[in-house]
């Protein structure tokens, strides 16, 4: 908690709780907070919560909100929602942050709130809590009674999927909703209205700014305003006005202050699940193009290269198999490869394997043979090895008539003798017609003719 919230502690009045909320913001604050907006009517992008009829912006209208969590990646608004639905609600707000919070700040903040609805039976407490996955599940635990029986409304902002982060009892107590990343279009609104605000933004400055200067800081923000409006600070205010007083900002200006790019990329929650899958289906889609866009995500967001080539060498097994038997090889080439020559250049060798596995023909009938053979031994009863099969190099094999009647292939012309291997008259490889498994499958079918004793090749 930062000073003014641990000393609201101290205090009865409620109405100090809000007023950090509708204090004007100081001119020495970053150009995000001071342009926070105040109110839905002011709140860009999120159309699928707040828009017209939709559900986020009935419950606040309707002041029906219970605790909920915000989960999206940063600068999409968690913490102005939060800021706006305490000055909708009229509710004592107390916000903290996960990272440096503690049980002892939040037992006092239920406590707080629990005073409040005693001296007003009606008084509603947001305890709002950034980065709430950084809270262990005592902390959790300890919000829930709380939680359920109305003394505090929780409202959580989170970039990792709550589902991965959160207790299921607390999850299903609070409503969860998904911010997406900003439009282009949506940030280019929140810089256009930097621009002109006169209050808190740049309306009193002489400036002009290149429309390719906007898009640029708009599209390489990634969606993320505190990103785009922080660029367009650093690029105003670090600019000599020319000789009319005007402050240019071209594109050039405005590539150096976003300098590198930032990927929204987790490497432990969903955006690393998300694009690890789309890089997967892409190459079993057989879309080249798509799998190495995927691939250079993961690299230029810093995935661990190893992880990659071993999703490659599954995929080489599981999606073309027999249909192109040198794609294992490649795959486990590249793996290896990759460890010899490391990165940067590995980059070069991840781009082979990949062109290679999205434009190979594709079998999942090994996978499928796996699986079935696998749910047969897991559902029905197990075969015992047919008396022939059995291994009989050992002293008393022979007296116990192990292998007595196996016929040895390699004794008949082209290596192929029919006998019985199981006695279960099922097919579990079912190769395809694709790529090498044509072949295959010729052969198959030429085994399966009972009354071939041998077989060509």
């Amino acid at each position: 908690m930062n000073i003014i919230e641990k000393e609201l502690f101290k205090l009865e009045d409620t109405s100090f709780l809000n007023s950090n909320i509708s204090k004007e913001p100081s001119s020495s604050l970053p150009l995000a907070v001071r342009l926070r907006p105040k109110s839905l009517d002011q709140f860009v992008g999120q159309e699928h919560i707040l828009g017209k009829d939709k559900l986020l912006r009935r419950l606040l209208l309707a002041d029906r909100l219970q605790s909920a969590v915000f989960y999206g990646p940063t600068g999409s608004g968690k913490t102005t929602l939060g800021y706006i639905i305490a000055k909708m609600t009229e509710s004592n707000f107390i916000q903290i942050n996960a990272v440096s919070s503690n049980l002892n700040e939040l037992r006092k903040c239920i406590d707080y709130a629990r005073k409040q609805k005693n001296i007003k039976e009606d008084s509603k407490t947001i305890v709002f809590i950034d980065e709430i996955h950084r809270f262990n599940k005592a902390q959790q635990d300890v919000l829930m009674p709380a939680v359920e029986n109305g003394i505090i409304i929780l409202i959580g902002a989170t970039t990792h999927n709550p589902a991965f982060s959160l207790n299921g009892p607390l999850l299903s107590r609070s409503m969860i909703f998904e911010l997406n990343p900003l439009t282009q279009d949506n940030v280019i609104k929140i810089l256009t209205n930097a621009i002109s605000n006169k209050e808190n933004g740049f309306g009193n400055i002489k400036l002009n700014i290149e429309e390719k200067a906007l898009k640029h800081i708009a599209k390489q923000s990634s969606g993320d305003a505190r990103r785009a409006l922080n660029a367009l600070e650093i690029g105003i205010m670090t600019t000599t006005p020319d000789k009319n007083g005007i402050i240019q900002i071209t594109q050039k200006i405005s590539e150096e202050c976003l300098q590198k790019k930032i990927v929204q990329y987790d490497h432990d929650e969903d955006y690393h699940y998300d694009t690890i899958s789309a890089f997967i289906k892409s190459m079993r889609g057989s879309d080249v193009d798509a799998s190495i866009y995927w691939l250079a995500k993961m690299l230029y967001a810093g995935e661990d290269p190893l992880f990659i080539a071993r999703r490659i060498v599954i995929l080489a097994a599981e999606d073309i198999g027999n249909a192109d038997p040198h794609a294992i090889t490649i795959a486990t080439s590249a793996l290896k490869a990759l460890q010899f020559v490391g990165m940067p250049e590995g980059r070069i060798i991840l781009s082979q394997a990949v062109t290679y596995m999205a434009t190979a023909p594709k079998s999942n009938s090994s996978y499928l043979a796996i699986e079935e053979a696998l749910n047969d031994i897991k559902n029905n009863q197990v075969e015992e090895v047919p008396q022939h099969l059995r291994d009989k190099s050992y002293k008393t094999a022979k007296r116990l008539g192990k292998g007595e009647g196996y016929i040895y292939p390699h004794n008949y012309k082209k290596n192929y003798v029919i006998q019985e291997y199981k006695k279960i008259n099922k097919n579990y490889y079912k190769p395809t017609s694709n790529g090498y498994e044509k072949i295959i499958k010729q052969r198959m079918n030429l085994f399966k003719k009972p009354s071939v004793k041998e077989v060509i090749q």
